[in-house]
């Protein structure tokens, strides 16, 4: 059997960062891995897509040419290329990673693994034990349970990163950030795509002003958004296109395809886990933690999809970084409440913190201030003019509680937005801070300025 201080399973975001941050603490640490070093986010989710969201950004600008005085311009695209590129950059930060945990003596085992008890799990018929053991096995994709959902011809976001061609239609059955990221970056690369979308908006997290503007523009652009849609089958006909049947509003109506995503969200990973031995409480909604990321077996850890509380790759490093410190009794200042979040469309949205219709919930009394990219100098000049910015005050001490925004740089307003919650920013405060111009950045103190 062997020892160590502290066995990570899973080699994703959370667990891979954890384990370096272990290892630079001085510990013993042993990651298991039984696919790709990376995990979902580097080799099938955040990283490959966005990727292609490029791909979909160069499409949609040289679609343009003429706005920017090039006329006549003509180009070929070749989507295997893109596959291309895509596997390269995949192919060199796993290259990267697996160089940083030789480098910081991290014992890596390329085999899944599994609790034998409470102390000990098994991975390649060897047994392993360590003091502390860290869950970070992440998330798999969900499905849909109505008749045709498991049809060969029905893609998960992994396999459509991995197509061999531009789909000619593409139905989307899902419009949160997974199905409406690949709905932008077909739809720049010539498919007709329809997105259907069981809530009554798309991008259900997202506050709904944001989202409808930004079903608005996606609209605009040629893709089909149905809301307040059931897909209740799915089929393949004798030409073998797809046949997708929905209710909406009492009635039904089919979409025919060439190609079909299942973008329903995703699952924790537990199967294989065997988490019944080790004696660890959990439900098919994840891995029960408490705010440390303890599990109910006091040195068993969970951190990131697996736990469900919030499935973001930067909230699992995070998460990882808080069970560390668990583990070594230290306090740290860590906000799970302030957490940015994008998705990358095209417009791109980002957003952080609460929205309008969670403070109305809550009884927060809110001013809101809002600006739109259109009056921004830097945005016309890039000729990105769609977008708004809606920024959330709490009326009592005008401390900034959230910010949610759709246009070009969007994520990284978020993170700026972010930046200010976490220091407690009140209105007064941004006021006096100086923008430099011109910025796209200027759309959030043109939103304080606006304020109502």
């Amino acid at each position: 059997m062997t020892k160590a201080d502290l066995i990570i399973i899973g080699a994703g975001p959370g667990g891979y960062e954890t384990a370096l941050a272990a290892a630079k603490r001085g510990k013993d640490v042993i990651l298991f891995e039984g696919e790709n070093l990376g995990g979902t986010c580097l080799n099938a989710g955040c990283i490959p897509t966005k990727c292609m969201c490029k791909n979909a950004e160069i499409l949609s600008q040289f679609k343009e040419a003429d706005k920017f005085g090039i006329d006549d311009f003509t180009f070929q695209f070749d989507f295997s290329k893109v596959i291309e590129r895509k596997n390269e950059v995949i192919t060199t930060l796993r290259s990267g990673i697996e160089a940083m945990m030789t480098q910081a003596k991290v014992k890596v085992i390329n085999e899944f693994a599994s609790f034998k008890d409470a102390s000990t799990v098994m991975a390649g018929g060897e047994e392993y034990t360590a003091d502390d053991i860290i869950i970070a096995t992440g998330s798999v994709s969900r499905s849909l349970p109505i008749p045709g959902a498991d049809l060969a011809c029905v893609m998960s976001s992994t396999e459509l990163l991995n197509i061999d061609h531009v789909p000619e239609s593409l139905t989307i059955v899902g419009g949160g950030v997974i199905g409406m990221e690949f709905a932008s970056i077909f739809n720049a690369m010539g498919s007709k795509v329809t997105v259907v979308e069981f809530m009554k908006q798309i991008l259900p997290p997202f506050d709904a002003d944001i989202a409808k503007r930004l079903k608005q523009s996606l609209s605009k652009k040629g893709i089909e958004i149905l809301t307040s849609a059931a897909v209740k089958k799915i089929e393949q006909n004798s030409d073998y296109e797809i046949v997708t049947t929905y209710e909406c509003k009492g009635k039904e109506a089919t979409i025919t395809s060439s190609d079909i995503l299942m973008a329903v969200g995703r699952a924790p990973r537990l199967e294989g886990l065997n988490l019944e031995n080790a004696g660890v409480e959990f439900t098919p909604r994840g891995i029960s933690v408490d705010d440390m990321m303890r599990t109910n077996v006091p040195h068993i850890y969970a951190i990131g999809d697996v736990n469900a509380r919030m499935m973001l790759a930067h909230v699992a490093s995070f998460q990882g970084i808080r069970a560390l410190n668990a583990i070594e009794g230290k306090e740290d200042t860590i906000d799970f409440s302030i957490v940015p979040s994008a998705v990358f469309t095209v417009p791109e949205c980002g957003m952080v913190g609460k929205t309008q219709e969670q403070c109305k919930a809550e009884g927060i009394e809110i001013r809101i201030g809002t600006s739109f990219f259109r009056a921004n100098g830097k945005s016309l000049a890039l000729g990105e003019p769609e977008g708004l910015c809606k920024l959330i005050f709490r009326a009592d001490d005008m401390t900034l509680v959230g910010a949610h925004i759709m246009g070009v740089q969007a994520a990284d307003l978020a993170q700026q937005a972010a930046d200010l919650m976490s220091r407690g920013t009140t209105l007064s405060h941004m006021e006096d801070i100086i923008f430099g111009h011109p910025t796209v950045s200027e759309v959030l103190l043109t939103a304080c300025h606006n304020l109502k």
